[in-house]
C-alpha cells in the first residue's frame, strides 16, 4: 500500500521543484535591483575566463583609501598573498574562490543591497529566487556539488540562501542509506525533483536524542511503519526549510516492531505534494515565527497523524526491518547519531569562523580609520587601535580566528579518515570523533560568539547599527550555541569520553591518539625562568597538557569517591558536571594550542609567514592562560612570579601584532559585498559610506510623515495637508486623512 501523497514518476519537473518555479516567478518581478540580468555566456569560455583571474579587486566605490588605512598596509611584515593561499589551502584553490566570489557577485539576483531594509518575507522571497537561480548558474557555469567551486558558493553568498537543510537531506541518506536507497533518492534531490528537510529536534527534546517522542510503528501486514506525533512536547520544531518549503524530510523516530521499541531511526517522509505543494494527508506544518535572526529560513513545526510510509522509507545502511518485522543490525548502534556529527563540524567552517573573521576584519579596519582623543598633548587624535585596551579586545580575537582555522583542518582530515572506516564498517574512530566534533564544536561557538559581541562593542556606538554589519553576525552566531547540540550538553558528552578514556589509560589500555596524553602524567612545575620562556611552544602547551590531565584525573577521582561512599552513579554525575564541563574545555583548548603550535613549526619560514603565525599562536596561548590564571596556579604547577611572566610576554606580543592587524585580516580577503559593512569596507571611508547607506531606509523614501500626518496633526491642518496630499496625489496620504 503506498502513501496517497507519494509519487513514483516525476512528469512536471525538469531542473528545479515546483515550488521554486512557482516563487521564483513570484519574487523576480518583486526584485529590487532593477537591473538587466546577467547575460548567459558560454559553459566551458566562461569558466576558464574566470579561473584564468589570479586576483580581484576589493577597490573603493567612494574613491580613494583612507589615508589612515592606507598606512597599514604599507608596512605588513609578510605577504598577505600568500597568507591569503595558506589559509585557502593554496594559490589554485584561492584562485577558484575569487573566481566563484567574481560569479556570484557580479549577477544581480544575488545582491545583498538594501538587506538590512527588508521584512522577512521579502528576505524569504529573496533567498528562494538566490537558491533556485543558483541552480541554473551551476549549469550555466558547470560547477557541480563535487567539484571544486562547490565549498565557496556557501561563504559568496554570505549563507543568504534557501534550502540549506537540503543539503543535510542528502547527507543523512548518504550515510545512513542503502545503495539502493541512495540510487533512488540522491539523483532526485540532486536534481531538486524534491526539498529536502531534516527533522530531529522535538518541542520537549533537543540535543537528547534517546528522549525524543515521535513513534514509527512497523505494520507487517501493509509493509509499512505509521508515524505519529502522540503528544504536543513531541512535535517537530525548528527544521529548516519546513515551515513552507520542504517537500520531504527525514524523521527522526522512536521505532516500535511487535510493541517492543528499538530505538531512534531515520525515516524519509514526504510531507507535501509534488503537484500542487500541499500538505499531504495526515501532515500539519507550518513557520515557528520570527526569530532573532535567519530571518529568510523558514524554520518550522511538524505534526504526524497516522502518517504512514513504505518499509523501504526508513534508512537502512546499517539497520533494517525484515518484512516479517525481523530487526537486523549491521555495525555500531550510536552511526545514527553520525549525520549531527558531520554537521557540526561543518557548521565551524560554514557558519561560526566565517562570521569572527568577518567581525575582525570590520573592527579592526574601523580602529585605524577612527580616531579618539590624543595619546600625547600637542598631537592629534589617536587611532583607537593604538590604545592597548583596544588591542587587548580585538588582537586576541584575531589569533582565536586563526586557531580556529587550523584545528577546523585538523577535524576536517579527522573525519575524513573516519569517514573512510565506517565506510568500511569499521566504527572504532567513531567515539573519538563524536567527542571532539562535540567539544569544538561548543568551545569554538562560545568563544567565536564571545569575539563577535567583543568586535561590536570595540566599535562603539557605531557597531550597534545595522549598517555596520555586526549586529546580524552577531545574532547569527549566537544561534551556533543553541542548535546542532546544546553546548553544554555537548561539553559533558565529550567529558564522558575523556572520563573513560582517563580510567582505560590508567589501567594500561590502549586509547585513541587525542587523549594518549592522559597516560602521560607529568608532575614537576613549569620551568620558565623569564617573559621569554614564554614565548616557547613547548613551555605553554606543556602547561595547558598538565592543566586538562589535572581537571580530568581530579574530577574522575572525585567521581569515584562519591560512588564508592554510595552516591548512586548518575547522582554522582550530577555532582561532578560543573567540573566534568571545565575538564572538557581544557581538553579542547590543550588540542587547540598544540595544534596551531605543530601547524605553525611545519610552515616555511619564506614570505614572513611562520613568523606572524607564530606571533598569533603564542597570543593565543598566552591570552588563555591570562584570562584562566586560577586554574594554571591551582595546584602550584605555574607560580605566581610567573604569571607575571606570562602578563607581560601577553602585553608585549599586542603591540607586535598591532603593526600588522590590517594585514592580518585583509588576508581573509572578504570583498566589501560580502562583508556588507558600512564601517569594515576596503577604502575605510566610514562616514560618507554611513551616511549614503542610512539615506536608502525606507523612512527617508517619502515624502510626508504619515504618522505625524494622521495622528498628531491639528484638526484645523487636516484640509491643509489633504490638499498637499491631492497635489502629489500620495494615494496612501489621501487614504490616511479620508479616514479621520
Amino acid at each position: 500500500m503506498q502513501h496517497p501523497c507519494a509519487g513514483t514518476s516525476w512528469p512536471t519537473y525538469q531542473n528545479h521543484s515546483l515550488l521554486c518555479q512557482h516563487l521564483y516567478q513570484a519574487s523576480t518581478a518583486r526584485c529590487q535591483c532593477q537591473r538587466s540580468p546577467v547575460p548567459l555566456q558560454s559553459s566551458t569560455a566562461s569558466r576558464m575566463a574566470l579561473l584564468e583571474t589570479s586576483k580581484y579587486s576589493q577597490g573603493s566605490v567612494l574613491g580613494s583609501v583612507n589615508p589612515d588605512l592606507a598606512s597599514e598596509r604599507q608596512t605588513a611584515s609578510f605577504s598577505v598573498e600568500k597568507l591569503t593561499a595558506l589559509l585557502d589551502g593554496g594559490t589554485e584553490q584561492t584562485r577558484i574562490r575569487r573566481a566563484v566570489v567574481e560569479v556570484i557577485e557580479s549577477d544581480p539576483v544575488f545582491s545583498r543591497e538594501n538587506q538590512y531594509f527588508q521584512t522577512q518575507n521579502e528576505r524569504y522571497e529573496a533567498a528562494v529566487r538566490k537558491a533556485v537561480h543558483l541552480q541554473k548558474k551551476m549549469h550555466e557555469m558547470g560547477w557541480t556539488e563535487n567539484g571544486p567551486e562547490f565549498k565557496y558558493i556557501y561563504r559568496a553568498l554570505s549563507g543568504d540562501v534557501a534550502f540549506l537543510l537540503h543539503r543535510v537531506f542528502m547527507r543523512s541518506i548518504s550515510v545512513l542509506g542503502s545503495d539502493k536507497q541512495i540510487s533512488k533518492w540522491i539523483p532526485l534531490a540532486t536534481q531538486h525533483k524534491l526539498i529536502g528537510s531534516y527533522a530531529q529536534t522535538e518541542l520537549g527534546h533537543g540535543t537528547y536524542l534517546q528522549g525524543l517522542e515521535t513513534t514509527a510503528v512497523f505494520d507487517t501486514a501493509t509493509q509499512e511503519f505509521i508515524l505519529n506525533t502522540p503528544k504536543i512536547s513531541a512535535m517537530k520544531w525548528w527544521p529548516g526549510d519546513m515551515g513552507r518549503s520542504a517537500t520531504h524530510t527525514v524523521v527522526f523516530a522512536q521505532l516500535y516492531i511487535h510493541g517492543k521499541c528499538y530505538g531512534i531511526h531515520p525515516f524519509i517522509v514526504q510531507i507535501r505534494s509534488l503537484q500542487d505543494h500541499s500538505l499531504c494527508p495526515g501532515i500539519t506544518a507550518g513557520d515557528i515565527g520570527p526569530k532573532m535572526n535567519f530571518e529568510h529560513i523558514d524554520n518550522g513545526y511538524l505534526l504526524l497523524k497516522n502518517v504512514r510510509i513504505p518499509r523501504e522509507n526508513m534508512l537502512s545502511k546499517f539497520c533494517e526491518v525484515q518484512p516479517d518485522g525481523t530487526y537486523v543490525r549491521q555495525g555500531s548502534q550510536k552511526i545514527n547519531y553520525f549525520t549531527m556529527t558531520t554537521v557540526r563540524i561543518s557548521l565551524i567552517s560554514d557558519e561560526v569562523l566565517t562570521p569572527l573573521m568577518k567581525a575582525c576584519t570590520i573592527a579592526i579596519r574601523y580602529s585605524v580609520v577612527r580616531r579618539q582623543s590624543k595619546l600625547k598633548p600637542g598631537e592629534q587624535e589617536a587611532k583607537i587601535l593604538d590604545y592597548q585596551t583596544q588591542q587587548e579586545k580585538l588582537l586576541p580575537q584575531l589569533a582565536a580566528a586563526y586557531a580556529f582555522h587550523f584545528i577546523n583542518d585538523y577535524l576536517q582530515e579527522l573525519f575524513n579518515r573516519g569517514y573512510t572506516e565506517i565506510q568500511r564498517k569499521n566504527f572504532d574512530m567513531l567515539p573519538e570523533l563524536h567527542a571532539l566534533s562535540s567539544g569544538f564544536k561548543a568551545v569554538i561557538t562560545q568563544h567565536c560568539t564571545a569575539g563577535v559581541e567583543i568586535c561590536l562593542r570595540a566599535c562603539g556606538g557605531h557597531g550597534y547599527s545595522l549598517l555596520s554589519g555586526l549586529p546580524s553576525l552577531y545574532t547569527k552566531i549566537l544561534a551556533s550555541c543553541i542548535y546542532e547540540g546544546e553546548n553544554t550538553i555537548l561539553l559533558l558528552q565529550t567529558a564522558r569520553f575523556l572520563i573513560k578514556c582517563f580510567m582505560a589509560a590508567s589501567a594500561g589500555q590502549p586509547v585513541p591518539p587525542s587523549v594518549t596524553y592522559l597516560a602521560a602524567v607529568k608532575h614537576g612545575r613549569c620551568p620558565a625562568k623569564n617573559k621569554l620562556d614564554f614565548l616557547s611552544p613547548d613551555i605553554y602547551t606543556e602547561a595547558y597538557q598538565h592543566m586538562a590531565v589535572r581537571l580530568t584525573s581530579s574530577t574522575a577521582a572525585k567521581l569515584q569517591d562519591l560512588i564508592q561512599s554510595g552516591v548512586k552513579k548518575h547522582d554522582a554525575w550530577n555532582q561532578c558536571t560543573v567540573q566534568l564541563v571545565q575538564a572538557a574545555k581544557a581538553h579542547c583548548h590543550y588540542i587547540a594550542v598544540k595544534n596551531f603550535a605543530e601547524t605553525v613549526e611545519k610552515l616555511e619560514t619564506k614570505a614572513g609567514i611562520q613568523k606572524i603565525m607564530k606571533h598569533l599562536c603564542d597570543l593565543f596561548a598566552l591570552h588563555g592562560i591570562f584570562s584562566n590564571t586560577g586554574a594554571f596556579l591551582h595546584d602550584g604547577y605555574t607560580s605566581a612570579a610567573q604569571m607575571d611572566m606570562v602578563t607581560a610576554s601577553y602585553l608585549d606580543l599586542l603591540a607586535v601584532i598591532r603593526k600588522d592587524a590590517v594585514p592580518l585580516v585583509d588576508a581573509f580577503d572578504f570583498t566589501d559585498k560580502s562583508l556588507n559593512s558600512a564601517l569594515g569596507s576596503y577604502d575605510g571611508q566610514v562616514y560618507q559610506r554611513l551616511y549614503e547607506w542610512a539615506q536608502k531606509s525606507p523612512t527617508n523614501q517619502v515624502g510626508m510623515n504619515y504618522s505625524w500626518a494622521t495622528s498628531t496633526a491639528p484638526r484645523a491642518e487636516i484640509p491643509f495637508l489633504l490638499t498637499k496630499a491631492i497635489q502629489k496625489r500620495d494615494e496612501h496620504l489621501i487614504l490616511c486623512i479620508t479616514d479621520l
